[in-house]
């Protein structure tokens, strides 16, 4: 018999600011083993074009990969090495900045609202100075599953088991075995995923409240689970949640702004690359 998961601790995710004063609510796990591989979720929802417009205009990153995904608006995404991508509602975006890459991203509200998550994932060291890739997955290619019983599934990253039912979703290049799902419910829905027990797992209310075992998260909480085979999930009102499961990364993880490396000596490294203008040359 698998073993339950069940919730270990649950964080609220905070205010912030990022880019050019886009207004966000971010939840980090850089230092909380839990978290891994991923490193932190920000949410961008607004019907305000004053707490988006600016945008993130362009910046550098080394050593993470970064999924974006849209549940209402448009996002324009620019890179150093010509990439151009506008990412439409329900769609997708993912990149692995590797050894390093400017780019810039540039929301656009759609029907007076922005809705919308960038996911920071972790890169293991043997990935870090690799070139970096870019790929985005419009709304039709995102991997769906709709019943009774369940609500929607959407699989935007890895393979997932959903009552039984196996599903992979178009993202497979991350460099570690992870999972990223959309679930939309219905008041009364339920869901049973069954990860590997080794896996790390967490969930994300971004609507309703979320039920998990004996625990409710509430609509602004992510909840960080225990090992085990399988989980459940329930509603009792109509709730949208993001769930997360992955390989765990065993190794340092040393964070100063848009890097993310496994030492301090790493990150300056980065700093030097950057300023003097090596990021452009890769």
């Amino acid at each position: 018999m698998s073993v339950m998961r069940s919730v270990n601790q649950i964080i609220r995710t905070h205010a912030t600011s990022d880019g050019d004063g886009v207004k966000i609510q971010r939840v980090a796990g850089f230092n909380n083993q839990q978290f891994s591989p991923f490193l932190m979720v920000d949410e961008l929802k607004s019907d305000q074009r004053a707490d988006y417009v600016g945008g993130f205009p362009p910046h550098p990153h080394r050593g993470i990969e970064t999924l974006t995904y849209m549940l209402k608006g448009h996002f324009q995404h620019r890179d150093h090495m010509g990439n151009v991508g506008e990412l439409r509602t329900g769609g997708a975006q993912w990149m692995a900045a590797g050894r390093g890459v400017i780019h810039s991203e540039m929301p656009i509200m759609e029907e007076g609202e922005l809705h919308g998550f960038q996911i920071w994932i972790n890169q293991p060291a043997r990935d870090k100075m690799k070139p970096a890739q870019y790929h985005d997955f419009q709304p039709e290619t995102i991997t769906e599953h709709q019943s009774d019983h369940t609500g929607l599934l959407r699989v935007l990253a890895g393979n997932i088991v959903a009552n039984e039912q196996e599903l992979a979703g178009p993202l497979d290049k991350t460099g570690v075995d992870l999972s990223v799902t959309d679930w939309r419910a219905n008041s009364g829905q339920q869901l049973t995923l069954t990860v590997p027990e080794t896996h790390n797992m967490m969930v994300l209310s971004y609507r309703g409240d979320i039920q998990i075992g004996t625990q409710t998260v509430k609509q602004g909480e992510l909840a960080l689970l225990s090992k085990g085979g399988k989980v459940e999930l329930s509603t009792q009102a109509d709730s949208g949640a993001l769930i997360f499961a992955g390989e765990p990364i065993d190794e340092p993880v040393v964070h100063y702004g848009p890097f993310v490396m496994n030492s301090m000596a790493e990150i300056e490294q980065a700093v030097r690359d950057y300023n003097m203008g090596l990021f452009e040359t890769y």
